[in-house]
């Protein structure tokens, strides 16, 4: 490790101005963070903790119905609190790493990463979450835009994530066993209006809606309803822990399994 200077802000406001230098990097639980600063990837010159701020931490459920997540809420707590309100997304919560990395890691700093393989991404826009920041607030949809890329600009800091909950939901992952992350992992949630089909894992491009499961399952919420279909090989992972078609034959895999979870 190098020196760096260290910050500990109690209030969004205090975070938001240490953040305000150039070379000033967010920290939420530093499970990504602190390995990359050790291996000299990433050298900033301050870190500024978000996990004393109270009014990022903790589930509730909002008057809509939705559940709230603070940004600096840990996935343990998220496993644990938001199991009687969003069982799907709980259950997400206790599939990720290890205790210690369910410990330390944190909703914000999962969806600020934007891992290709990361679970949080997947439940965010399969739920059709709002990501909030101290600025404003985004649509999934609109949020995650590629590989380790989202729509937050410098000195935005995720302070809360919104998730609507869905009439039947169930994330299925098939879990590359060393990481713990998603070799591929489905998010699957079926609202009033239509069914949303989130996958990580798999894409070069990081998480995406399957458009033409969603369409299928809308008309039947069924296993069966999406037999025959199939996502292109062309733009998946293939890596030493699986092929891109490997990669796309487990989306339907998982898909179907998520279906039949949810479906009861």
């Amino acid at each position: 490790m190098y020196n760096f200077e260290f910050e500990k802000p109690t209030t969004i406001a205090e975070a938001v101005a240490a953040l305000g230098g150039d070379e000033a990097q967010a920290l939420g639980g530093g499970q990504t963070l602190i390995p990359t600063m050790k291996q000299r990837l990433a050298m900033p010159e301050k870190l500024v903790s978000l996990g004393g701020i109270a009014e990022m931490r903790g589930v509730c459920v909002n008057d809509d119905g939705a559940v709230s997540v603070g940004g600096a809420t840990p996935h343990s707590v998220v496993a644990r609190e938001a199991a009687s309100h969003y069982p799907a997304l709980a259950a997400l919560a206790g599939q990720i790493g290890d205790p210690a990395v369910r410990n330390r890691g944190t909703v914000g700093g999962s969806l600020a990463n934007n891992d290709p393989s990361a679970c949080y991404p997947a439940a965010a826009l399969g739920s059709g979450a709002t990501i909030v920041t101290n600025t404003r607030e985004i649509a999934a949809d609109d949020y995650f835009q590629g590989m380790f890329a989202t729509a937050l600009e410098d000195g935005e800091i995720i302070t809360e994530v919104r998730f609507p909950v869905p009439e039947a939901a169930n994330y299925q992952k098939f879990v590359q066993p060393a990481s713990r992350f998603a070799l591929v992992g489905v998010f699957v949630a079926k609202y009033s209006d239509g069914v949303r089909v989130a996958v990580t894992g798999a894409s070069e491009e990081g998480v995406f809606r399957w458009s033409a499961a969603e369409e299928a399952l809308t008309g039947n919420f069924s296993a069966e309803a999406i037999e025959g279909l199939s996502v292109e090989a062309d733009g998946m992972i293939g890596d030493l822990h699986g092929s891109k078609a490997y990669r796309a034959h487990l989306v339907g895999v998982m898909t179907a399994r998520a279906v039949t979870a949810a479906a009861g």
